[in-house]
């Protein structure tokens, strides 16, 4: 079957089964058909991501969140008139149907071009002590732990550079010289690696003081060394870029089921029962994307977390973005999180 075929799915979906096959089939489109294979609409990125700022229900049907007037094209253009429409309506998907509106198939940006090769450059953190990981961090950083044959850093770093990312900077602190030789200086995976190193603990922010500020001349994604994910960074540079804003904060969201039954009161009357609500939020998910301008503004020395650092900048009245990620997302802080990981890799 080709790949494309995998990402239909019936109106009756579930936003969460299209979630799913996002995921799984990884070309950042659902199509959504009937009975007889025509196209009654379309899910994409964007459109899941808008579902879950509205904290739409998971098990809404797809019809009820999709595009339903998509752009097509036939099974004759060329791809000349193809890359013409995706630049027109700015696009990366192209659903191909036929005359009686039946999909055949689907034209993608990333197939019609050449990988671009991406100047963005990218900021590892990898200076945690690792301390609810012991013993295994007694003689190993963290971000050397291995999920199934590579070092969790080494399996991010490989994400951003199927991406198209060269320019990276990793911050060190605890057991530095195992990472510096360990990864080198990148040439072994054809790219630029770089340290700066925290003698004494910056926090996340902080470290932003450390890096070459004279270099900084785009968007710095900025990623803790302790995820896995297999989040589409293409999507988020071109988000950060869409929306004015000194950075961009990626976000998951987490249910909280309070297990009774919750009282609404008014002095001593009830006036409401729910029984063991659910409370959704919007958690931090340790992935950034900084303009230059708030990159410059950490002084050398500067002790600061992100959280407090773009609090800083939302109280100045700037703009601080939040990028919902639905793809795969593990932060291996325990080390039951770290047993997960070693179970669910061969998934990614």
């Amino acid at each position: 079957m080709k790949k494309w075929q995998s990402t239909l799915i019936g109106p009756e979906a579930s936003l969460e089964e299209a979630i799913a096959t996002l995921d799984r089939v990884a070309l950042r489109i659902v199509m959504v058909i009937d009975a007889e294979r025509r196209l009654l609409g379309t899910l994409t990125d964007g459109d899941v991501r808008r579902a879950l700022l509205k904290h739409l229900p998971l098990d809404i049907q797809a019809r009820e969140v999709m595009c339903t007037t998509p752009r097509t094209a036939a099974r004759d253009w060329s791809k000349e008139r193809i890359l013409a429409d995706m630049e027109k309506y700015q696009l990366l998907q192209l659903p191909v149907v036929d005359q009686d509106g039946r999909v055949i198939g689907l034209e993608t940006l990333h197939d019609l071009l050449h990988k671009r090769h991406r100047n963005n450059p990218v900021f590892l953190m990898a200076g945690g002590f690792g301390t609810r990981l012991r013993p295994l961090t007694h003689n190993c950083p963290k971000p050397l732990l291995k999920v199934g044959e590579k070092p969790i850093l080494e399996l991010i770093l490989e994400s951003f550079i199927n991406a198209g990312f060269h320019r990276f900077f990793i911050s060190t602190h605890y057991m530095p010289e195992m990472i510096r030789e360990h990864f080198g200086d990148g040439s072994r995976w054809g790219v630029s690696i770089r340290y700066v190193h925290e003698e004494e603990p910056l926090g996340t922010g902080g470290a932003l003081g450390l890096l070459p500020h004279e270099e900084i001349d785009l968007p710095l994604f900025m990623m803790n060394g302790d995820l896995l994910t297999n989040l589409n960074f293409q999507n988020l540079l071109e988000f950060h870029q869409d929306h004015s804003g000194v950075a961009t904060m990626c976000v998951r969201e987490y249910e909280h089921c309070v297990p009774y039954g919750v009282i609404q009161s008014e002095g001593h009357r009830i006036r409401s029962m729910v029984e063991k609500p659910v409370h959704r939020f919007f958690i931090n998910a340790g992935i950034y994307l900084l303009s230059p301008e708030l990159v410059k503004s950490v002084a050398p020395g500067t002790r600061v977390d992100m959280p407090t650092l773009l609090e800083h900048e939302i109280a100045a009245g700037k703009d601080v973005n939040m990028f919902p990620v639905h793809e795969y997302w593990l932060d291996i802080g325990r080390m039951e999180d770290f047993q997960r990981a070693q179970q669910e890799f061969g998934d990614l």
